[in-house]
């Protein structure tokens, strides 16, 4: 069954354009246009998707295919970013990118919501459904909409996407009334694709809006609202989001067309950063070869919801945790700041909500603030992407609460500011409420203070939601004699928690030179995320790649086990055709801690599993993709090729899980039904590589011949092939600022990472933060072949 869907999409390929096969020439009516200059021939039913119509074109689209314009990351803003003739500015709202279908129909119109994959979503949110069907009948005439789906506070304004998790794939009409009423959303407009017969997406951004203020001038629905938007100045606008704690702007050239598909830097978005007074009331340990501490814990006073200073106090209100900073920090000043930490130690902890706390913390006396920049808080209360900007010793403790929105950055513009809602540069209706709130912190709930520490550890693991990597008292014993024996330059014998005994030999030898990181470091790396990284490497033949000097020395493959072996040690005797025929080959089998640290000592940085297991070798439990940057290709790159992958993968209905490779480029894993053959898992890949390289044939690419690719981003799909290897989840890599294979959120592709984020000096900080992310893939549902296949078909 497997074989014969391999030969339907071979041939489904070969039919799109996707693959040449000899001279034999295409059909005319699927030969690439020659006004088009592709790397790849271009499937006929993909021209829609990479060429702009010019204005006034008629509509021909499937409106179910159409896919938004999607913006640029920008980080830093400046007085030039907030004030410029050229462009308009709107707000990012944190929600669900929505293409939404009205169609005239009697005896109400048709709508349909389309998520920014092409996912039907119009069951899901049948309040905004109900509204576009209402105002349906006024239009008398069908149109295509580009707005954000968004979920509303208590206020009715826009909340943060956390909101929306429980309705976005909810299913069942009892279920989604019930969430509905639990949790309402609206659909937030700003743009206008489909006019009538119309296609106006070759229309300037002006003349869109225009035609959309038209259309929904009296529209008053609070599940319908159009955005807000100013011309030229976005100062005021700027001030909006951070009063409503938004993500940010978005940026958008006020000539710029409509591209369906493509991510422009005609549009930008801008995040906005904000800075807070915090205070101090813990730390974590030092791990790898950073000193000292690991991140800062830190809180806020509880107010009264005005968050006025004079309601603080440290006896009459709970100091409430709201996150750990780790980054930031000089080696000068993480001296500094832990000779002040020392003096204010305490066995209490300051925290009201402890339990929230990473394990294993140190407390301080909260008596030190320091000054810490964010993105935003998140519905949980805590702070995002944090960076440590110093201590403030001009700021009493006690005064320290969530800090009132700041002004916008000065500007020397000399023409004034307009008010948002100004007839001149504002869209004249604006139907999201704004906020006079001080504080961007959702409301606080307040837990009584634990009695101590132990009871409130022992509480937080029975706890399902707790994210950090488990406590064990064997594993610490492990980490306890590694340090000693770095620490003294000995060599030695560890004492594994299986009973078994591992000799360990120049623990100090420095593998990582740029950061002083050593063969010990690297070890107690993996003591630590054992629980974690050795279900991926459970009953997998493992490759393993030794740099005996460290990552600029020499280093060689070993595919063998090697003879000398401990018996614990799990090696398994394969059968294997090779060029001198049938030859039995001993390989190492991963899943044990004593395997793992055995390779370790042999210098293999990295883990390196097959996608097979040893009892059924021949199949594969998952296809992976490898984004693999040439020179000139920023990671920035990278990131939105991995968005253009997410979006094929997802129109085919396949779950995918996103990781840093630990260099620089990405890897995105896929599960396989059981019993898939390498063969299909690699013509699967082939297939979303094929069609981002062909879409975005300036940026991604599958050219096998290197001097050929330029300065893109190489899709890899040919790892997947038997014996073939990639680095797996959790494991360390041999680049030079020692970075960690780290499963991501496929949201965090929008939000400016670095490879350097992810590193074995700070990873397990993240780690605390967001849990085991890989262990979704290993339960995840594997996509239906024969559903993928009619995707195709349809495609």
């Amino acid at each position: 069954m497997l074989l014969h869907w391999s030969l339907v999409c071979y041939r489904l390929m070969l039919a799109q354009g996707l693959l040449e096969e000899g001279p034999t020439p295409l059909p005319a009516r699927l030969k690439p246009r020659p006004t088009i200059t592709k790397r790849y021939p271009v499937p006929f039913s993909l021209y829609t998707a990479i060429s702009m119509p010019p204005a006034g074109t008629p509509w021909r689209e499937d409106p179910s295919r159409v896919r938004p314009m999607l913006a640029v990351a920008r980080d830093f803003v400046s007085e030039a970013d907030l004030v410029d003739d050229t462009v308009i500015f709107e707000p990012k709202y944190d929600g669900i990118r929505a293409i939404v279908t009205i169609e005239v129909a009697a005896p109400a119109p048709r709508v349909a919501i389309y998520s920014r994959n092409g996912n039907e979503k119009t069951a899901q949110f049948p309040e905004i459904a109900r509204e576009l069907r209402q105002l349906g009948p006024r239009f008398e005439k069908p149109l295509i909409l580009d707005g954000e789906i968004v979920a509303l506070d208590e206020r009715g304004e826009p909340g943060g996407f956390e909101r929306l998790q429980g309705r976005m794939h909810i299913t069942g009409t009892r279920a989604i009334d019930a969430r509905v009423r639990e949790q309402p959303a609206a659909l937030v407009l700003f743009d206008l694709l489909r006019d009538g017969g119309d296609d106006v997406r070759g229309l300037q951004l002006t003349t869109r809006r225009a035609r959309l203020d038209r259309l929904f001038a009296t529209a008053t629905s609070s599940s319908v609202r159009l955005g807000s938007y100013a011309a030229g100045d976005g100062r005021r606008l700027y001030h909006e989001a951070l009063q409503r704690g938004l993500e940010g702007l978005l940026v958008k050239r006020a000539d710029s067309r409509y591209e369906s598909g493509r991510r422009s830097t005609a549009w930008r978005k801008i995040k906005i950063l904000r800075q807070q007074e915090l205070v101090i009331g813990g730390w974590t340990d030092a791990r790898g070869s950073r000193l000292h501490f690991g991140a800062l814990l830190l809180g806020v006073w509880a107010t009264d919801r005005r968050g006025s200073r004079e309601a603080a106090a440290p006896t009459g209100q709970p100091l409430l945790f709201v996150g750990a900073v780790g980054g930031g920090f000089s080696d000068a000043e993480l001296g500094r700041v832990h000779e002040l930490l020392t003096v204010r130690t305490t066995r209490r902890c300051p925290f009201v909500n402890e339990d929230e706390t990473p394990p294993r913390s140190h407390w301080v006396e909260p008596e030190l603030v320091a000054q810490v920049r964010f993105t935003e808080w998140t519905d949980e209360r805590k702070l995002r992407q944090p960076i440590y900007l110093g201590l403030r010793d001009d700021t009493a403790p006690h005064e320290v609460v969530i800090e009132p929105v700041t002004s916008v950055p000065a500007t020397r513009a000399k023409r004034r500011a307009p008010e948002v809602g100004d007839a001149q540069s504002v869209s004249p209706l604006i139907r999201i409420p704004t906020s006079q709130r001080s504080s961007a912190l959702p409301d606080v709930k307040v837990r009584p203070t634990p009695t101590s520490r132990r009871g409130s550890r022992r509480t937080a693991t029975k706890d399902k939601t707790r994210r950090a990597l488990p406590i064990d008292p064997a594993r610490d014993a492990l980490i306890s004699q590694l340090r000693a024996l770095e620490d003294t330059r000995r060599d030695g014998t560890l004492v594994l928690p299986s009973g078994h005994t591992l000799d360990v030999t120049n623990l100090s030898k420095v593998f990582w030179p740029q950061d002083h990181l050593t063969k010990g470091d690297l070890l107690r790396y993996y003591v630590r995320v054992s629980p974690w990284l050795l279900p991926v490497l459970e009953d997998r033949p493992l490759v393993m790649k030794r740099f005996p000097n460290g990552v600029n020395g020499k280093a060689f493959y070993q595919q063998r086990a090697p003879d000398e072996a401990p018996g614990r040690v799990h090696v398994e005797v394969f059968e294997e055709r090779t060029d001198k025929g049938l030859e039995r080959t001993p390989r190492l089998i991963g899943g044990s801690l004593d395997t793992l640290l055995y390779m370790t000592q042999l210098a293999a940085i990295s883990q390196d599993p097959w996608f097979s297991r040893v009892a059924s070798r021949e199949v594969a439990d998952f296809a992976a993709l490898d984004l693999d940057p040439m020179p000139g290709a920023s990671f920035g790159l990278v990131l939105d090729v991995a968005r253009w992958v997410h979006d094929e993968i997802a129109r085919l209905g396949v779950p995918a899980v996103p990781k840093t490779s630990g260099s620089r480029g990405l890897h995105i894993y896929v599960p396989l039904p059981p019993g898939t053959s390498y063969q299909t898992g690699q013509l699967l890949c082939q297939i979303v590589a094929t069609l981002v390289a062909t879409k975005h044939p300036k940026h991604a690419t599958v050219e096998r011949q290197v001097s050929a690719r330029g300065s893109t981003v190489y899709i890899d799909y040919l790892q997947n092939i038997l014996g073939k290897t990639l680095a797996c989840a959790y494991s360390a890599r041999a680049s030079a600022f020692a970075g960690i294979s780290t499963p991501l959120r496929w949201e965090e592709l929008d939000e400016a990472i670095a490879p350097e984020d992810f590193t074995l000096t700070n990873v397990e900080t993240r780690f605390e933060q967001v849990g085991d992310l890989w262990a979704p893939l290993r339960a995840a549902t594997p996509p239906d072949m024969h559903a993928v296949l009619e995707r195709l078909q349809q495609s």
